[in-house]
């Protein structure tokens, strides 16, 4: 079942969207985490990065029913694809944060990253119902759930090898 599912337009896009949401989150938090304990003091590092787990986690408690209510009140479709298109200025501030090796910059790339994961996991789950039959929606949030810890484990393993030694901007290079 979940093969054809895979590959049906109804459910890709969106499976693949939440994907690499997750990969990039913890992508950056890692990466973060890393440049702190790279480019800081030892005492420096340990409140940093309490920081940034802090700044990424609290969207969710603070925003999180917004989200809810964001999904019941307006077309899921619609909402996500402007929190996705909002991710994307998120994602070159990023970009930038981390070719300056800017660690205020990519805490305020967290922050955006955070308060997006928070308004989109309601809407990722809340808009399965409307796009699959009700026979598929175990495997469509079981897909979800599952590619999404799969993304978490992913982007924190890389996020990790790109700070590796400090970082900059070319850190996959040979």
């Amino acid at each position: 079942m979940s093969s054809p599912l895979m590959l049906s337009r109804r459910f890709a896009p969106l499976f693949w969207c939440q994907f690499f949401a997750a990969f990039n989150d913890n992508f950056l938090k890692t990466a973060l985490v890393f440049l702190i304990l790279f480019h800081t003091g030892a005492a420096d590092a340990e409140a940093l990065i309490t920081l940034a787990s802090a700044i990424f986690i609290a969207p969710y408690f603070f925003l999180s029913a917004l989200g809810g209510e964001l999904a019941d009140r307006y077309d899921k479709a619609r909402v996500a694809q402007w929190l996705k298109f909002a991710e994307i200025f998120v994602a070159a501030l990023a970009v930038i944060g981390y070719a300056l090796q800017s660690i205020q910059v990519l805490f305020v790339a967290l922050a955006g990253f955070g308060v997006i994961a928070a308004l989109f996991g309601p809407i990722k789950y809340g808009i399965l119902p409307d796009h699959l039959a009700r026979t598929e929606l175990p495997a469509g949030n079981a897909l979800v759930e599952g590619a999404t810890f799969v993304a978490s484990l992913l982007g924190t393993i890389v996020g990790g090898m790109a700070a590796r030694n400090g970082g900059g901007p070319f850190a996959f290079a040979p």
